[in-house]
């Protein structure tokens, strides 16, 4: 992952804050018919993102607050996700898969089934967060990914 790579998009203009950070969440039906969806649409569904600069063009918008969106440069950040002990080796890429369980309870849950994180695709581990203490006995470890 390019660490100083920016991209620009646009968010609601009460939520655009240099530092702010969000997770993209994919594309709204609501939004099908604007002109600028491609501008919105342009993230990676289920990463996260920071906002590194606030611009000053503002556009009208039926979906967020306010009734305005504003143009924003924003750097990817890594994404957390859960992965079992034995795959887990800072700075290797490995092939993902999701953790089986069905416990929508845990506060783990969103780290086991990440959004817009395929079954096999190739992650790269940046940092190893520590260890999950999994109420089902799995041995799995908190980590930052990137794919």
């Amino acid at each position: 992952m390019d660490e100083h790579k920016t991209l620009i998009t646009l968010i609601g203009k009460d939520l655009a804050k240099e530092g702010m950070e969000f997770q993209y969440l994919g594309p709204l039906p609501e939004c099908k018919d604007c002109r600028l969806k491609n501008v919105c649409f342009n993230l990676d569904e289920g990463k996260w993102y920071r906002v590194v600069k606030v611009r000053d063009k503002e556009h009208d918008c039926k979906v967020h607050d306010g009734g305005k969106v504003v143009t924003v440069e924003v750097e990817e950040l890594p994404v957390p996700i859960a992965l079992n002990l034995k795959t887990v080796v800072e700075g290797e890429t490995v092939e993902y898969h999701r953790i089986p369980c069905r416990d929508y309870s845990c506060e783990y849950y969103e780290l086991c089934h990440p959004i817009g994180l395929r079954e096999g695709t190739k992650v790269k581990i940046l940092k190893v967060e520590g260890k999950i203490e999994c109420e089902k006995n799995k041995d799995l470890m908190k980590v930052l990914v990137t794919w």
